[in-house]
């Protein structure tokens, strides 16, 4: 289970036809305001849902920092990333269905409805996508590769021991030896994985296991007691005055056992490669159509087909075209196509960072600036704000080669570390300075930091919704707060700064178009490259990198346009509907609610509008 969303999700089934008006879910008359008996009981089983899932997700429990006290066991363990621990996973799932089917639902307040709906939605969607497809993972994120330059244990876990696993006490330390050397268990547990689906023909293509193998490579290919999984302890051992050879045990361990499990990886993905095709798509796959359409649906939380999706990616590149064109004639770029002239603006020295590590440590200090610039204009639109803070971070080096171009990831609960916005600086001409205001706001606030971290917060709701992720909710969220971000006057006199946010904006209209592209049009790598760049200007090897995130997490890229669309249309309604009542600050005050499938979300918000109007 990914430890940045214990219970990820982005709604596999379709309780809608269609987005511009996603069909809401009646609620039963009578229903009582406050919480009684049933509410408890509903409270109290999502509670131990949550709980019991977390004894099963060590790593998962580390990165909320719930791994303390009765839980501190949990600390020196890994995940279950074996076959046989996956179909354990499903068991519990289906046993928490039927669990959670002797609530009578009907007797539960409107609120606690919310709960049951959400997770019942949750758990139809996991059950229905591992029954169907045997491969990868079918769930909140549709992901058919075990192993890939995004994927498998080999790129997870030396990213989580050096970064989240803490080290403070001496306990802390050995429990990261410990979870060291079950690291080889976990790589064998993949390779098993992989090698099953592999026989069924499901290995990614060749473009992405020649970056696998790079990854591979570079985390073999240097003297143990040089990798970070050996050096991180014995560095945070020495600083914080721990006494024992933490270093030389966890070398040992690396030479002597994460190697050969390493080498086996490198056997078979080089294998692997040696019979892979270059076709990009899902289509591909066993029962292809189907497990594209299922990843869509996961992705978007509505019944939209691949070609709903790519007619409406091809009609908001061109209205943005529109908007971004009087802006850059504006800056006396004139010639060629918008994303043309976005490319030629990113050419320029004025908007480049030295490509160095003092040039990558001033674009991050530049981020943490720009987070500080905005917060204090946040209660203009929040009434409640996170208190858990966020930093700019580059993503670490060991991982940039197959990492995303950026990413959030959450506090834990206890506050011991801030969340986390990372970027990827393997080139720093990837990120040119006329972009990054509308990438921070994405990432932290309004964006994710702000929306994670206000449901992780709430105690409105249980645990197990708390931590709850839905990619059209959320990345819809980041989406909508770039948009907001400008309503806020964060790019008055800076009209380049605009021109990124538009082309934030294209990025994610372009993503509805090659997704579709490759994953139902039978689109080639090189054909949905073009597209990307001829359509958003943005560089080629951060294109390729966005290409090649597509291949391997089929349907994702598509959630964020269409959970934005979804967002600024409840927003638009909210405001027709309450005229003068209509408050922003009380508006947003729905992230207190936590995640939740668009259609949910389109019934929590009128609720809350008629209770409004009734008021």
């Amino acid at each position: 289970m990914d430890r940045r969303s214990f219970m990820a999700s982005a709604g596999a089934l379709a309780l809608s036809a269609g987005l511009p008006g996603c069909t809401t879910l009646a609620i039963a008359p009578g229903v009582p305001a406050a919480g009684g008996a049933e509410d408890q009981r509903l409270r109290a089983m999502l509670e131990r849902f949550f709980y019991t899932r977390l004894e099963h997700n060590p790593e998962g429990a580390t990165n909320l920092a719930l791994d303390t006290g009765e839980r501190a066991h949990l600390r020196s363990r890994l995940d279950d990333y074996s076959a046989a621990g996956k179909a354990r996973e499903l068991a519990r799932t289906r046993a928490e269905f039927a669990e959670l089917r002797t609530i009578d639902r009907a007797r539960l307040s409107e609120t606690a409805m919310i709960d049951y709906d959400v997770v019942q939605y949750d758990l139809t969607r996991d059950i229905e996508g591992a029954e169907r497809y045997p491969f990868g993972a079918a769930g909140g994120r549709y992901s058919p590769y075990v192993i890939s330059h995004l994927t498998g244990a080999y790129r997870g876990i030396p990213d989580f021991l050096d970064n989240v696993h803490p080290v403070q006490t001496q306990a802390d330390a050995e429990a990261y030896v410990a979870r060291l050397s079950q690291f080889p268990k976990a790589l064998d547990d993949n390779l098993a994985r992989q090698r099953e689906d592999a026989a069924r023909g499901v290995f990614a293509p060749d473009y992405i296991l020649d970056t696998t193998l790079r990854l591979l490579r570079q985390l073999r290919d240097q003297p143990a007691g040089e990798n970070a999984l050996a050096s991180s302890v014995a560095r945070r051992a020495r600083e914080t005055g721990i006494q024992g050879d933490y270093g030389a045990r966890a070398e040992r361990i690396v030479a002597g056992e994460v190697y050969p499990a390493l080498d086996r990886h490198i056997a078979l993905v080089t294998d692997l490669r040696a019979r892979a095709t270059h076709d990009a798509g899902a289509w591909r796959l066993p029962n292809g159509e189907a497990y594209y359409a299922g990843a869509l649906k996961a992705a978007t939380t509505t019944d939209m087909t691949p070609d709903e999706v790519h007619k409406l990616g091809l009609e908001q590149v061109a209205a943005l075209e529109a908007q971004l064109d009087p802006i850059l004639r504006a800056q006396g770029l004139t010639q060629g196509t918008p994303g043309e002239r976005l490319a030629e603006l990113n050419k320029q020295p004025a908007q480049l960072f030295p490509n160095t590590d003092e040039g990558r440590a001033a674009l991050v200090a530049f981020l943490n600036e720009q987070i500080a610039e905005i917060y204090p204009r946040l209660p203009e639109a929040f009434a409640t704000l996170p208190k858990a803070k966020v930093v700019a971070r580059r993503v670490p080096p060991l991982i940039q080669a197959g990492a995303p171009g950026a990413y959030y990831e959450n506090a834990p609960l206890d506050g011991s570390r801030p969340g986390t916005y990372f970027i990827n600086l393997r080139d720093t001409f990837d990120r040119p300075k006329f972009g990054l205001k509308t990438l921070t706001y994405h990432e932290t606030v309004p964006g994710h930091h702000l929306q994670v971290m206000l449901a992780q917060e709430s105690e409105e709701i249980p645990m197990i919704r708390r931590v709850a992720g839905y990619a059209a909710y959320q990345e819809g969220w980041a989406l909508y707060s770039e948009q907001l971000a400008d309503e806020m006057g964060m790019y008055e006199g800076d009209p380049l700064g605009r021109a990124g946010m538009l082309q934030s904006f294209l990025f994610r209209a372009t993503r509805l178009v090659v997704d579709t592209g490759l994953h139902s049009k039978r689109w080639s790598r090189e054909q949905a490259t073009d597209y990307f760049i001829r359509t958003t200007g943005i560089a080629r090897g951060r294109s390729q990198g966005e290409i090649d995130r597509y291949t391997v997490w089929p349907g994702q890229a598509t959630s964020y346009k269409v959970g934005h669309i979804v967002w600024d249309r409840l927003r638009s309604e909210a405001k027709a509907k309450l005229g003068p009542r209509f408050d922003l600050r009380d508006f947003h005050q729905v992230l207190l609610q936590g995640g939740m499938p668009l259609t949910i979300l389109e019934r929590v918000v009128n609720s809350r509008i008629d209770a409004r109007l009734r008021a």
